[in-house]
């Protein structure tokens, strides 16, 4: 089998492609495309003409399939650099913080601490970069996709690009307008499309020269486009009718954690703009993924170890408390470093360092699902005969019986959600996929109570 045909087969048609489009920046003959279920796919035009050597490279820049893993490529890049310190978990570091933004309105237009946009601005305002490639809204109309990769070149876009996007997007188009205009340049990414970009890098001398910072997000996993679709058609808004979306619209009130979502689209031929808190919601449980990449499911790679700096929600009790959002930090780049150092002496910036444990602690749900179970969900595909990714945890059943319940009805949940959707706007009837969708939230429901039981039998005994 020729090693594109055995891309293709294994990565391509088990649905493990992460979706980047780093592979599409390589050759000519893959082409990304959204496809049924609203997720961006790769798609081999001709394979016939792919050439061994264009086939190699395909290949080592799917983080899927690379002979890279996150652990080599963050050793070859951060371990020589000065002060620097490794955390299984974490990765490299030089530093690790907790806080916010205290200049101007940046952490009022983001979705937490407003740390990702302030940095953007400051290696621009201090000629670090030229550009920053980051996802923005379209302004296409409703048919058009929401969001999308774009290239900012001033402060005022560099602060349109802030706040999370829950939506599929690519940047092959994006870095090939990279490759024809010279220039320094920042990308923002979850950790698989950051990882794709540093295996791109060592195939491609243009994009490892241009490609200067590297802004990690810390994301749980990626959603497809019916996912707004769906937050939308809630409220009133049918599919193709959503116009924007805020997924992260900050409340006055409560927790950190209790955000609201905005939606602005076509109800009854009027335009209109409805706000709804997540708990009104179904489908904000992020838990239960619906509809979720099936990649997601196969990274191990929490902290974006590859990213100069990885910026996420602290979710911690001290943190989660203020309504107005706080940001965790790791610090891996050293310009980076002196830029938050600076801006920490003049006020810019409030932030605590952290230890170690504390900021695994603030995505402890995620190391849980991410890590810890993973080993099940490759034991799954082992045990099946189906092809995986080669990860850096080991396959293993090791796992109580309760907590592969949660991890079986998370797969059906995540798959089933794609089809069931499809089939409710076929037949244009929501309740196709809300009552099924509700029938599964029981369920984990119930898993958890069970899982809360035992827990605090457990608790009971010990203290007895």
């Amino acid at each position: 089998m020729k090693l594109i045909e055995e891309y293709q087969s294994k990565v391509l048609n088990n649905d493990y492609s992460e979706g980047s489009g780093a592979t599409a920046v390589i050759s000519s003959n893959i082409e990304m495309k959204m496809n049924e279920y609203g997720e961006y796919k790769e798609f081999i035009q001709d394979i016939d003409k792919v050439t061994e050597e264009e086939a190699r490279k395909i290949t080592e820049v799917s983080p899927m399939f690379s002979s890279y893993n996150e652990d080599t490529i963050a050793k070859k890049i951060f371990s020589q650099t000065k002060n620097i310190k490794y955390r299984e978990k974490i990765g490299y570091y030089t530093n690790l913080y907790a806080g916010h933004v205290a200049e101007a309105d940046y952490r009022s237009l983001a979705s937490s601490g407003g740390m990702g946009t302030w940095i953007l601005k400051e290696l621009f305002e201090k000629k670090m970069i030229d550009g920053v490639i980051h996802v923005k809204a379209t302004n296409g109309g409703a048919q058009a996709p929401l969001f999308k990769y774009d290239i900012s070149y001033n402060i005022e876009e560099i602060r349109e690009g802030a706040k999370t996007k829950y939506y599929p997007v690519e940047f092959s188009e994006v870095l090939k307008k990279v490759k024809n205009q010279p220039g320094k340049y920042a990308i923002v990414g979850i950790p698989s499309f950051i990882m794709a970009i540093r295996l791109l890098a060592q195939q491609d001398e243009v994009i490892a020269d241009r490609i200067k910072y590297t802004i990690g997000l810390v994301c749980g996993h990626q959603k497809s486009s019916k996912f707004a679709d769906y937050m939308g058609w809630q409220v009133g808004i049918k599919p193709g009718n959503l116009i924007a979306i805020d997924f992260r619209k900050k409340l006055n009130y409560g927790a950190a954690n209790k955000y609201a979502v905005e939606m602005t689209g076509l109800v009854d031929g009027e335009v209109k703009t409805i706000t709804k808190s997540t708990n009104e919601l179904l489908g904000q449980n992020w838990g239960q993924g619906f509809f979720k990449s099936k990649a997601s499911d196969f990274t191990d790679d929490v902290m974006n170890e590859t990213a100069d700096i990885t910026i996420g929600d602290a979710w911690l009790p001290e943190y989660v408390k203020d309504n107005l959002g706080n940001n965790i930090i790791i610090v891996r780049d050293n310009g980076i470093q002196a830029l938050i150092n600076e801006g920490i002496e003049t006020k810019k910036l409030r932030l605590d360092i952290l230890d170690e444990d504390t900021i695994i602690k603030s995505q402890s749900s995620h190391y849980k699902h991410t890590l810890d179970e993973l080993p099940y969900r490759l034991y799954k595909k082992d045990k099946n005969n189906i092809w995986h990714p080669k990860k850096r945890i080991t396959a293993s059943n090791d796992l109580s019986f309760l907590r592969k319940k949660v991890q079986d009805l998370r797969e059906i949940m995540s798959t089933d959600s794609h089809v069931l959707f499809k089939n409710a706007i076929e037949n244009d009837n929501i309740e196709l996929f809300t009552s099924k969708m509700k029938e599964y939230d029981s369920k984990y429901t119930r898993l958890y109570q069970l899982i809360s039981l035992r827990e605090k039998g457990l608790k009971s005994i010990l203290k007895k």
